[in-house]
């Protein structure tokens, strides 16, 4: 296996085509958008410039890494001769199911198709595939190139071959692979997103505030990161999106969003990259008031 495909170029696919640039394979990283892909690279490129400054690669490693990049707009185009295919666009049931039609439709038989997404059935994205024993979930975590886990996912019909190629291929990009089955959440967000979705039921009841909330944590339970803050970086949006898909899945109440974090998405406040969500980042100050601003 020498040359992968990775579609979309948002944080998690720059993220994946930087990991397996650095680790030697030819990567074409494929989005319909060219700012995206321009973006993309050039967030490649600076986490890469911090590496280089933390002496962790030299400056030729940089630029292999990123001479192992090429930039498609075109899906037919940019998985032309690859092994693998990961695909790591929104998430968003019918958009993935629409990539993976295109997929079967422009890969060969034996092209591995894998799916970064982080609660979405693998099984019922495989269906839109002819041959759905070649589909898996490839699921890494957020910042790519520096976490270490990697969820490998078995969908119904997933090969037993296909399961312990990408299990030995993860381990190849130094990263821990742990095979889970097909159920909605998965392992990694079954059991985080209801404690974020908790966190945030605590601060809509005004048990205590954002700081306190996420003190608590950091201080009390060790997380490096309080579940507010951490639920920022990930994107509100996200979560709520997760938390939908498990409920939707289970039909359990215990998994349906808070009220607080549905109003905050419908506002746009859905943390980092709108500028605000918990926190308000753009002035590196705390948004405590937020509870009192769509809680009503």
């Amino acid at each position: 296996m020498k040359n992968i495909a990775v579609i979309g170029a948002g944080t998690m696919g720059n993220g994946i085509a930087h990991t397996f640039a650095q680790s030697g394979y030819k990567v074409h990283l494929i989005d319909i958008s060219e700012d995206s892909l321009k973006r993309g690279m050039d967030t490649i490129s600076k986490n890469l410039d911090r590496m280089v400054s933390k002496e962790k690669i030299t400056e030729d490693d940089k630029n292999d890494t990123l001479s192992n990049v090429s930039t498609f707009t075109s899906i037919a185009e940019g998985v032309k001769g690859v092994d693998l295919v990961v695909e790591a666009a929104t998430e968003n049931t019918d958009l993935k199911l629409k990539i993976f039609k295109d997929l079967d439709a422009n890969t060969e038989a034996s092209t591995i198709l894998a799916t970064n997404t982080s609660s979405i059935s693998i099984t019922q994205i495989a269906a839109a595939v002819s041959n759905p024993e070649r589909v898996i979930g490839m699921h890494f975590m957020n910042p790519v190139p520096i976490m270490k886990l990697v969820e490998i996912i078995r969908g119904y019909n997933t090969s037993d071959e296909i399961t312990i190629t990408i299990m030995e291929l993860s381990k190849k990009l130094n990263k821990v692979p742990v095979e889970v089955n097909d159920y909605p959440g998965f392992v990694a967000n079954r059991i985080l997103m209801p404690m974020i979705n908790e966190a945030i039921e605590t601060l809509y009841n005004g048990v205590a505030g954002v700081y306190e909330i996420d003190t608590v944590m950091k201080l009390g339970m060790a997380h490096p990161m309080g579940p507010l803050q951490l639920a920022d970086f990930i994107g509100l949006d996200v979560c709520h999106s997760i938390l939908e898909v498990m409920y939707d899945g289970f039909k359990n109440p215990k998994y349906a969003p808070c009220p607080l974090l549905t109003n905050m998405v419908r506002a746009g406040k859905i943390g980092v990259k709108s500028g605000e969500g918990f926190y308000d980042y753009s002035e590196s100050r705390k948004a405590e008031k937020v509870s009192e601003q769509f809680s009503s």
